[in-house]
């Protein structure tokens, strides 16, 4: 396949800047809504509870964004690096800007803090801007100093200065996050309320946390002109014992196993057995779902709308058919849909197997 045959046009003034206030007032698209026009339905994400039926489980990603973007200095030169994968406590794989100017053994400083100094070792250099840096600072010791000098690692294509918008400390976070990790946000999580999930359960519709440390490495473009040929970035995922079994005992009492967002589902899917059995995982995935995969563990999927060319578009097509899926975001483009991170989501019920 062709990266090309990804593509679509997208206005940039649908990109969405900020969240919808209140979160569950965004749209929600139903594709595969039955005896709609088209098979799409416009909806509220706030109609939520109404489209899913009592026994369904729905499964949301319980990670916490960090700050994980910083602004240092190599000497008098300025750096900017965005952590991406934890290689242990103190070490991580970043993306940095201008890579090229930097070497191993280079000392990149970040501020000063109650603690001292705040720096990093460039120990490794990979390819696409990819450093491995060490730092002078590791577990909760590194994650304060990160709360104090990051920004949230809000991805290119919403505009922010250096320093951030104070708000995203609480945009970019879901009402799940509990395990910090990740450099990304499981954006289609963060349209849910407390006042939405209590009106989710008194329906009858169970809610289960997996964790996947979603990494900055969604943000990638792809640049291969065969898809096949790009390289997916590992992410830390976990299912607990006790979720997996809440997931099969939902599949087997009749409900419908709904993924909240494409990391969910990648995890699910890194699991799952041939018959959608799970069980307790923990380690790393790198799962690139292309059309022709055959899904074993999600029955419905809900994520946000997706950029061109990109690795959740084409995993948005596997699902719920290239064709339906071209025909949906021109919906949503024609109907100024907002599109990506802060933006609005859509409900996918799966492709049919011919």
């Amino acid at each position: 396949m062709r990266t090309d045959d990804f593509d679509f046009d997208l206005p940039r003034e649908l990109i969405a800047q900020h969240p919808m206030e209140p979160r569950d007032q965004a749209r929600l698209l139903h594709v595969g809504a039955r005896g709609s026009q088209r098979g799409l339905a416009d909806r509220r994400i706030a109609d939520l509870p109404d489209l899913l039926q009592p026994g369904d489980l729905l499964v949301t990603n319980d990670t916490k964004v960090i700050p994980a973007r910083l602004t240092g200095k190599r000497g008098t030169a300025g750096v900017e690096v965005t952590l991406h994968q934890a290689l242990d406590g103190g070490t991580w794989k970043a993306f940095a800007r201008p890579a090229r100017k930097l070497s191993v053994n280079d000392r990149i400083d970040f501020g000063s803090d109650a603690s001292g100094d705040f720096a990093a070792a460039v120990i490794d250099k990979g390819e696409a801007g990819e450093v491995t840096l060490h730092f002078d600072r590791r577990d909760g010791a590194l994650l304060a100093a990160l709360e104090e000098h990051g920004v949230m690692p809000l991805p290119p294509y919403i505009t922010r200065d250096k320093t951030g918008d104070p708000r995203d400390r609480h945009d970019y976070q879901t009402v799940f996050a509990e395990r910090e990790g990740a450099v990304a946000a499981p954006t289609a999580g963060l349209h849910f309320t407390e006042a939405l999930l209590q009106r989710i359960e008194a329906r009858g519709i169970g809610r289960v946390n997996v964790t996947l440390h979603v990494g900055a490495g969604t943000f990638l473009p792809v640049k291969t002109e065969e898809v096949e040929a790009h390289v997916m970035h590992s992410e830390w995922g976990e299912i607990t014992e006790e979720a997996a079994a809440a997931i099969n005992a939902a599949r087997a009492a009749g409900g419908r196993v709904v993924a909240v967002g494409t990391t969910a589902l990648r995890l699910l899917e890194s699991v799952a057995a041939d018959d959608g059995r799970l069980s307790a995982f923990t380690g790393e995935t790198n799962l690139f779902i292309l059309p022709g995969y055959r899904f074993k563990a999600a029955d419905l999927l809900m994520t946000n709308f997706h950029l061109p060319r990109s690795t959740l578009f084409m995993l948005v097509c596997a699902f719920a058919g290239k064709a339906r899926m071209e025909a949906a975001y021109a919906h949503a483009v024609a109907e100024g849909y907002r599109f990506y991170s802060y933006g609005d989501a859509c409900l996918l019920e799966p492709e049919k197997e011919t």
